[in-house]
């Protein structure tokens, strides 16, 4: 193991960690709501959204995560479904999508909490995945929940072109084996379309996967309740 791991941004605290910058953050999320609930595109409404509030890009960026329009609030919610709906269930997972998030909650990076209820961080994959020190403690929290809650089948759905998707497949693996886990993992060319067509429950907090999806689990908002982690997200509500 190394020494990475994916915590703050240098200027990040300048950027989230006061009471100024959150209060003008979160207006700006109302004026994005009302902009996207009368059909704005989502690009125009930032910058226009970004101008009027001298947002800097991550907090554009953080914006546009937690931001949604009316018509998308309500139908995530209708398709959200609770931990008694989980049992003896197959759930296919947002691989990186929730791997990359946990680490960056333990890493105690800046997470936002969207009008959706999702978690986001501002972290991502370009191109490469690079385990870090808080990858085994994530896998853990995912086991515990897939435990707890007395899941059939877990299926970890990674992107394909991403390098080391193939090797994190393998960790992923190896652990459920390990600890007597029914886990699959399966690497797609275009996972968001492939967890947006399936039949299956998903849990990611993909905007887009959300919005398409058939039925979804909100894992990280699950785990900071049940395992009562160490964070503190900035409700953007």
């Amino acid at each position: 193991m190394n020494n990475r791991n994916r915590g703050k941004n240098t200027g990040d605290d300048t950027l989230f960690g006061s009471e100024k910058q959150i209060s003008k953050l979160k207006l700006a999320v109302e004026d994005m709501r009302y902009l996207l609930s009368r059909e704005y595109p989502e690009k125009a409404a930032s910058e226009l959204v970004g101008n009027r509030y001298r947002l800097k890009t991550r907090q554009i960026q953080a914006l546009r995560g937690a931001s949604a329009s009316d018509s998308q609030l309500y139908n995530r919610r209708l398709k959200h479904v609770e931990t008694l709906d989980l049992k003896e269930k197959t759930i296919y997972l947002d691989g990186f999508n929730v791997l990359i998030l946990l680490e960056s909650l333990l890493s105690e990076a800046y997470l936002f909490e969207g009008l959706d209820g999702c978690f986001r961080d501002l972290s991502g994959v370009h191109g490469t995945y690079k385990r870090v020190n808080q990858t085994l403690r994530a896998v853990e929290l995912v086991a515990a929940f897939h435990q707890k809650n007395q899941i059939q089948k877990l299926v970890w759905i990674f992107d394909k072109p991403v390098s080391n998707s193939g090797r994190i497949k393998q960790i992923i693996l190896e652990f459920a084996e390990q600890h007597q886990l029914n886990w699959e993992g399966d690497l797609q060319y275009n996972p968001d379309k492939f967890l947006a067509e399936s039949s299956e429950l998903i849990i990611s907090s993909d905007a887009w996967i959300l919005d398409h999806c058939k039925e979804w689990f909100n894992l990280i908002g699950y785990l900071i309740r049940e395992e009562k982690l160490p964070v503190n997200p900035i409700k953007m509500i």
